[in-house]
């Protein structure tokens, strides 16, 4: 059930939710934006910030060829039924180019959380059950764990992992076996200024170092609580970023393909990620990576 063997799914995708298209600061701008994606060469948008299915249709409609993925839906704010409804309209008029991107979330942004694997498990299987069901060649789960890469594997075209190094790529390559999509994200800030990158990336990536099932995967790597302090040792945010200019962000990327990646799917980290469209960062990156999407 290799998604990348059915589904244009690239090499190098983008993962941003400032694309999402209920952002009022942008508004239609978005399709335009994914329609420049899809010329540049990416294969792939992942939609951040917890997306709906519906948010995925404007962007397949401003576009031809490109992949739009959740990454990823909640599974404790859309019911399985839903899901499964609005993603079969959505292949109906866009056969094969949209991803269903699940996760559990974190116990710090759901009021219910509880018991995340089993609950996974569960979801999984209302989604084969559903009146329009969800194939499992259609879906991949955002996994960390070893669990939850195993139910990646057996229920699920692969995974998408969030704040990840590339040890973790090779563990989960390993894990999800040959077949397996395996489409981690990478956090990037394109600035030669080593010392401004690392402020930026420090002034995210704290957010993240509240959440423990980042910590503990990350201690699963061999980070510690130091690392997590201050948002981030340096040592921690040369793994988990691509830093410098579009050339070191190249490299970066080119290890956690080399790791067993099928694809990167990059975010570019502004003064504001969430809303800000980094058109240029996109451009500089497209020229540098080894872009299949086109």
């Amino acid at each position: 059930m290799n998604l990348a063997n059915t589904t244009h799914f690239g090499t190098i995708g983008v993962w941003s939710s400032a694309l999402r298209t209920g952002n009022p600061r942008h508004g239609e701008r978005v399709g335009d934006a994914a329609a420049e994606l899809e010329s540049l060469g990416y294969g792939t948008v992942w939609l951040g910030g917890s997306p709906s299915v519906e948010e995925a249709g404007p962007l397949l409609e401003a576009t031809t060829r490109l992949t739009v993925a959740t990454g990823i839906l909640s599974i404790w704010d859309h019911g399985a039924r839903e899901v499964a409804a609005a993603r079969a309209r959505l292949e109906r008029g866009h056969p094969g180019r949209f991803v269903l991107g699940l996760g559990a979330s974190h116990s710090a942004l759901t009021k219910d959380y509880a018991r995340p694997y089993s609950t996974m498990k569960e979801y999984l299987t209302a989604l084969d059950e559903a009146p329009e069901p969800v194939p499992a060649g259609g879906r991949v789960l955002a996994a960390l764990g070893p669990k939850m890469l195993e139910l990646a594997r057996g229920r699920a075209a692969g995974a998408h992992p969030y704040l990840v190094t590339a040890e973790h790529t090779a563990g989960a390559r390993e894990l999800l076996g040959p077949d397996a999509l395996l489409a981690p994200e990478l956090k990037v800030v394109l600035d030669p200024d080593l010392t401004a990158a690392r402020a930026t990336a420090r002034a995210y990536l704290g957010r993240y170092l509240r959440l423990p099932n980042y910590t503990k995967n990350l201690e699963r790597l061999g980070f510690s609580g130091a690392d997590f302090e201050d948002g981030g040792s340096d040592r921690l945010l040369d793994a988990v970023f691509g830093l410098g200019d579009a050339e070191a962000v190249a490299r970066r990327v080119g290890e956690f393909l080399a790791a067993g990646a099928d694809q990167v799917a990059v975010q570019v980290v502004t003064a504001d990620p969430a809303t800000d469209l980094p058109l240029a960062e996109w451009r500089a990156l497209a020229e540098v990576l080894p872009m299949t999407g086109a």
